[in-house]
């Protein structure tokens, strides 16, 4: 006779394992959204002396007509849709190239995960100094000779049309090196001998890459699709320090506006209703996500 779940000595084992990661879900993740929902119906602000009363869907209304608010939801789509597939591609090439057995690969695969690691204020602050305005900036003087003295020198942080981009290479950058670890991982586990029975039977590099490489690493891609989409809809400290959310708001964030609200104006309960829209937001996207790679796995 089974023993009822919970009772049984492995689960009693496996609940203790799981026991640390659940209590930080919930002290920094389950508690503090509880918190934001809570607030998010009251009139909380930072510094008055007016008691916090019960407002309703009022901050939900005001946050949904905010036109800062909706450029941020709307950058934040934008960057996703360009960071995510072009950081991946990278992240693909690049452990493509650095499985391959050639001298110093291992000084290689360190240089290119050496950005991972660095503070994103260190990035920021490096990328600033890349896309320095003016003839004399380092990005400028580059582009300029490569097109022979065609290129035209651009304030790229403060114009409204390059604002974004510029965070936009920024963040894959720095982050290319991450998808390239778990996706380096991924194509050391494939099997040598499913190779070599696909180039046995004729198949040629782009088959044996379609038909073994990728099926191997549906999972490795799956994570990091997901993890990068997250990543994506988190985006601040670049914008935070690269642009301040500018000009004219059209590189800010959701995050950015948040703590615009929260910290720069006083608005708790606003900023609250705020994370509260983001969170289910993301929630979906990465739960759709998660779907249809699911659906496309199954159908494969």
């Amino acid at each position: 006779m089974n023993a009822p779940l919970g009772k049984h000595p492995e689960h009693r084992v496996a609940w203790w394992f799981m026991a640390p990661a659940l209590a930080g879900l919930t002290a920094f993740i389950l508690a503090p959204f509880l918190l934001a929902l809570g607030m998010s119906f009251t009139g909380l602000r930072l510094g008055s002396p007016l008691p916090a009363g019960f407002a309703g869907l009022e901050n939900y209304r005001e946050a949904l007509s905010d036109p800062a608010f909706l450029r941020g939801v709307a950058n934040n789509a934008l960057f996703a849709l360009v960071v995510v597939p072009v950081q991946t591609a990278l992240g693909l090439a690049l452990a493509l190239l650095l499985n391959q057995q050639f001298q110093g690969r291992w000084l290689f695969r360190t240089l290119f995960f050496m950005p991972v690691v660095f503070p994103l204020s260190l990035v920021a602050v490096i990328w600033i100094i890349l896309f320095a305005p003016g003839p004399d900036g380092l990005l400028n003087g580059l582009l300029n000779a490569v097109t022979l003295g065609a290129w035209t020198p651009r304030d790229f942080l403060n114009d409204p049309a390059w604002a974004l981009p510029a965070i936009m290479v920024t963040s894959i950058w720095q982050g290319t090196g991450f998808q390239m670890v778990v996706l380096l991982a991924g194509l050391q586990a494939i099997p040598r001998s499913l190779y070599e029975a696909a180039a046995v039977d004729g198949a040629g590099p782009w088959r044996r890459f379609w038909h073994v490489t990728l099926p191997g690493l549906r999972n490795p891609l799956i994570f990091v699709v997901i993890v990068t989409t997250i990543l994506s809809f988190r985006v601040f400290d670049q914008v935070r320090i690269m642009t301040q959310g500018g000009p004219q708001d059209a590189s800010t964030t959701v995050i950015h506006e948040v703590v615009r609200a929260a910290f720069d104006r006083g608005q708790v309960a606003l900023a609250a209703a705020m994370s509260v829209v983001f969170f289910v937001l993301v929630l979906s996207i990465t739960l759709l996500q998660r779907r249809m790679m699911r659906q496309e796995g199954s159908t494969a």
